[in-house]
């Protein structure tokens, strides 16, 4: 995780780094936001930026915006000022934190907005056997595609080659192919030179430029348009590439990871994907499992899940019961790890008595598989108590979605999650476990239909 700075924190800046430092961040500080523009500009990049509330948090998330640079900003602050937090918020921070800093709060901060983690939980030995597959390739320098469903931990695998690799002390850079439209896509990757295109209002390094030394992720590659392929073919041919608007080529070093959910040799047939840059790329494939098919995981990853956000939310730590756990078993999974992950969050926040029992677990899959999931869900809690399962008030769970059609709940669960997001596209699609691609038409469709959409940055 690296962490940028910006600004005096009235002081407190090195007890903010120690703290960043010892949950495992490499952090860099700069004094000013035009400081911090140049940085991000030279290639300095960072996962997340710490704030001083005292400096124009608006116009710095302005800037990122105008200039195109995906970087979430946590705001900082003396004391908890509610003004200045709720100025930082709508100036577009993704949190406000008070100081002098308390080191569970700030690195709970960091991890909800980086959401970085390079360990794999498993206990299977399917995942086993694919993990003793990257730790033998990772030290390599040849470039590898990671294959498998959406939510089976693709960016995870490609984190974790990098961190056995011999670039580990350097970059990693990741690219989300799918969240960039295709038009700012090849200055993404390639950078750009002051004046380009409109917006253009400094050189910008790229995020091969960025990678240098280290390993860049292509993530969701199919996604990438064909005229965009052939520029990056040469980038990894020739290992040099152009700047937007540059005249001059310029040397690169990076190891490509890329990711995809699909059939990359179909997408070849098909005339969707260039054949030459697949065997560029397919040099070393890993198949991630889809979560049906590491069964010993299930139990491994609901006990992770559920302690990890019993400790975010601040509840206690309640065990899974049995047949909750058995209901978890059972379950299709079409969503895979994320899937599950969303089901234990929510079941964290939803569980009564001592332990997670069935009435918690809300399974979900997409159109009439969620409906007969929540009805699953409904029965099981019914063989286990002898009675209708209730909440808090009294009320049937699925009494609310009688009368409504599927895609009437699934609207209303889109839209009620893009607001919970702050309008973040990528973070909504996330927790729905659904790609950010399906969540962009799905926007589109409910714009045309005239259903209001939180903009991005929204809450």
């Amino acid at each position: 995780m690296k962490v940028l700075i910006v600004g005096r924190l009235e002081g407190h800046i090195t007890e903010a780094s120690k703290i960043a430092i010892a949950r495992g961040a490499k952090v860099a500080h700069v004094n000013s936001i035009s400081e911090a523009m140049n940085a991000l500009r030279s290639g300095q990049g960072a996962e997340v930026a710490m704030v001083d509330v005292n400096l124009d948090v608006g116009d710095m998330v302005s800037q990122l915006e105008n200039e195109r640079i995906n970087l979430p900003i946590v705001a900082c602050g003396i004391g908890n000022d509610s003004n200045a937090a709720v100025d930082a918020i709508k100036g577009g921070a993704k949190e406000y934190v008070p100081l002098p800093p308390d080191p569970e709060l700030i690195a709970a901060v960091l991890e909800a907005v980086s959401q970085e983690s390079n360990a794999i939980v498993h206990a299977d030995p399917a995942m086993k056997q694919v993990l003793a597959f990257a730790d033998k390739i990772a030290p390599a320098d040849a470039s590898a595609l990671i294959t498998g469903q959406s939510g089976t931990g693709k960016e995870l695998m490609a984190r974790y080659i990098h961190v056995k690799s011999k670039r580990s002390t350097n970059n990693f850079v990741a690219v989300n192919c799918a969240a960039i439209p295709e038009n700012l896509l090849e200055s993404e990757l390639f950078g750009h030179e002051k004046g380009a295109f409109t917006g253009a209002v400094a050189r910008r390094i790229g995020k091969f430029e960025e990678a240098n030394g280290g390993t860049l992720l292509l993530d969701e590659i199919s996604e990438m348009h064909v005229r965009l392929q052939a520029k990056l073919l040469r980038a990894i041919q020739e290992r040099e590439i152009d700047r937007v608007g540059g005249t001059q080529p310029i040397k690169v070093d990076v190891r490509i990871v890329a990711t995809s959910n699909r059939n990359l040799e179909a997408e070849v047939k098909n005339g969707e994907f260039r054949e030459d840059l697949f065997f560029r790329l397919n040099v070393i494939e890993i198949k991630l499992p889809s979560l049906r098919e590491r069964p010993q995981d299930i139990p491994v990853l609901a006990n992770f899940f559920a302690e990890k956000y019993a400790e975010a939310n601040g509840v206690d730590r309640l065990p899974i019961g049995t047949q909750a756990m058995d209901l978890l078993r059972s379950h299709a999974w079409r969503g895979n790890v994320r899937e599950l992950e969303n089901t234990m969050h929510r079941a964290v926040l939803l569980a009564q008595g001592n332990e997670i029992g069935t009435e918690a677990i809300v399974l979900s899959g997409g159109g009439q598989d969620e409906v007969a999931s929540v009805a699953a869900t409904a029965a099981a809690a019914v063989r286990e108590n002898g009675a209708e399962p209730e909440l808090a008030d009294g009320e049937n769970p699925t009494k609310g979605l009688v009368g409504r059609t599927v895609a009437e709940v699934e609207r209303d669960l889109i839209i009620d999650t893009l607001q919970h997001c702050l309008g973040n596209r990528t973070h909504a699609a996330n927790i729905l476990g659904i790609s950010i691609r399906t969540l962009r038409n799905k926007l589109k469709q409910y714009n045309e239909e005239g259903v209001p959409v939180p903009l991005p940055g929204e809450g």
